[in-house]
């Protein structure tokens, strides 16, 4: 990851912007630069991934025009090559092609990115910001006004506390010019379903995913890959072994007394062939984690937390034990083909709908957790099951298709891969169970425990009814929410709400989001 910034401002002093600049400085520890504008400043803190030299630091120039940008721009050589012709290129960095496809497309550039990334462009012309942010939101970026009418954006919100009354995430596939944010993609809307079977589905689906893999391995730094031992993040390693024909570096984090997922993963890595590492955590450690957790993240919401605190330390040891840039994870599945609550979905209808607000809020959670987790130990997540063209079309698929019509969540991906055997049958066709939990049953009971140590029973609810917006309504909830508040006082707006099961569907109406208390999670945490 790296980390940008820029601000539109006539009053606000450098050193304060420098200081607020300097707060995300682990998202890219290689190189930092800030550079002042006629009003403002633009800021980039640099995690070297493609074109490692120092000639691929940015903001980069053209013209009179800057731009910084967090992302990887997917297939940019033969465009690169085709701007070649009109353009000087410095650097072998994807994002300096950005400022070439402004001055030849303007803003209907961003329509035709195939790319994850938060951007931040000075226009000279205009003497003005223009800000943008991928389709799905896997690059974070914040937004809010100053006092003196100017903008303010960044990679995170700790960049812009101080400096604005409120903060808010960008939108995902808008961007920001002449003061009003337009849409420009949105993968989550489908326009007319497809007519393909089952068959055909499976078989789009299969080879969609293995694209989406292979493109996301185009790195000049080490490559290493997050394996839960779940169906997702299996998939992910079992590809890209395959593409790279070499044994590939795979990470598992597991509780010290019942972590499900250990043996998942390592049955997994054994077939596959990787070079796999355990990473064993206690409760102390959980607990220790837990403050640090909510910084880093920007939110009170219980499963991101939960799911978080396993993530940030299987990556913080990643950082201080190898030389690895790169992790490649399995997020966005889910919200694609469905959790083990979406079984209890009335119909097709009601399927697609959860479906349409889960990618569009993937920025607040899944998202948000693998960004922040991975970044702040300064390294780069990347998302294969987010790629573009992977997304829209199973948001294209019949959703009855994608229902659980198999007494088998998530039949389709199941299915697309059965006969290339790149996973044993027991990972295959292995029940999903929730991270947080396969990390180990007992880190959650551990955190629910320690929650309620924190309040007695009256001391709860009457902190819980001090909050109108996403109030809290256990006491773990509460302990996020005040840890919350320590670090990003009044900000809660930044996350819609929990997350939480469709409390409208039979089944559902459950007080903790983890599927554990579900009537249907059976032995999916065995």
């Amino acid at each position: 990851m790296c980390s940008i910034f820029g601000v539109l401002s006539k009053s606000i002093p450098e050193k304060t912007l420098r200081a607020c600049f300097n707060r995300t400085i682990s998202r890219g520890p290689d190189m930092s630069r800030l550079i002042e504008l006629p009003y403002g400043c633009l800021g980039f803190h640099r995690l070297a991934i493609m074109g490692l030299d120092e000639h691929g630091m940015q903001p980069f120039r053209l013209e009179n025009d800057a731009v910084v940008c967090n992302g990887e721009l997917y297939g940019f050589r033969p465009l690169r090559k085709r701007l070649m012709t009109k353009y000087s290129f410095v650097s072998q960095s994807d994002c300096e092609i950005l400022l070439p496809l402004y001055h030849e497309y303007g803003l209907d550039m961003f329509k035709a990115l195939d790319a994850e990334f938060a951007l931040i462009l000075y226009d000279a012309k205009k003497d003005t910001l223009i800000a943008a942010r991928d389709p799905i939101g896997i690059r974070p970026l914040y937004y809010g006004e100053l006092s003196d009418g100017g903008m303010a954006f960044a990679s995170e919100p700790k960049n812009l506390l101080g400096l604005c009354k409120t903060i808010l995430p960008f939108p995902p596939g808008c961007y920001w010019a002449d003061g009003a944010f337009i849409r420009y993609a949105d993968p989550a809307h489908v326009d007319r379903f497809s007519m393909d079977d089952e068959q055909m589905v499976c078989a789009k689906l299969h080879d969609l995913l293995i694209e989406g893999v292979r493109k996301r391995l185009d790195a000049d730094a080490p490559l290493g890959f997050l394996l839960s031992g779940g169906l997702d993040s299996s998939l992910v390693c079992a590809i890209a072994q395959r593409e790279l024909k070499k044994p590939i570096r795979t990470f598992a984090v597991g509780m010290d007394a019942d972590a499900i997922d250990l043996k998942y993963a390592r049955m997994a890595a054994d077939y596959i062939g990787s070079e796999h590492t355990e990473v064993i955590i206690t409760k102390q450690d959980v607990i220790h984690a837990l403050p640090t957790v909510v910084e880093l993240l920007g939110t009170y919401d219980i499963t991101t937390i939960r799911a978080s605190i396993g993530m940030y330390l299987v990556c913080r040891y990643i950082h201080e034990h190898t030389d690895i840039r790169v992790l490649l994870t399995g997020e966005i599945s889910d919200e694609l083909f469905g959790y083990k609550y979406t079984d209890f979905a009335p119909d097709a209808y009601a399927f697609q709908q959860e479906a349409e607000k889960r990618i569009r809020e993937l920025h607040m959670y899944d998202v948000l957790r693998a960004d922040r987790c991975i970044s702040v130990n300064s390294l780069e997540a990347r998302v294969p099951f987010g790629d573009l063209a992977f997304v829209r079309y199973a948001m294209s698929i019949d959703p009855a298709l994608k229902m659980n019509r198999h007494h088998m969540g998530k039949y389709l991906i199941r299915k697309a891969f059965e006969a290339d055997r790149l996973l044993p049958e027991a990972i295959l066709w292995r029940q999903k169970a929730a991270f947080s939990d396969a990390v180990g049953h007992s880190m959650v009971d551990d955190l629910k425990a320690y929650a309620q140590t924190q309040y007695t029973d009256e001391e709860a609810a009457g902190r819980c009814k001090a909050y109108t917006h996403a109030a809290p309504f256990t006491k773990e909830s509460l302990l996020y929410r005040e840890l919350f508040e320590v670090f990003y006082p009044g900000q809660s707006q930044m996350v819609a709400d929990f997350w939480m099961p469709n409390k409208a569907w039979p089944g559902c109406n459950v007080d903790d989001p983890s599927a554990r208390v579900l009537a249907n999670y059976g032995a999916s945490g065995m």
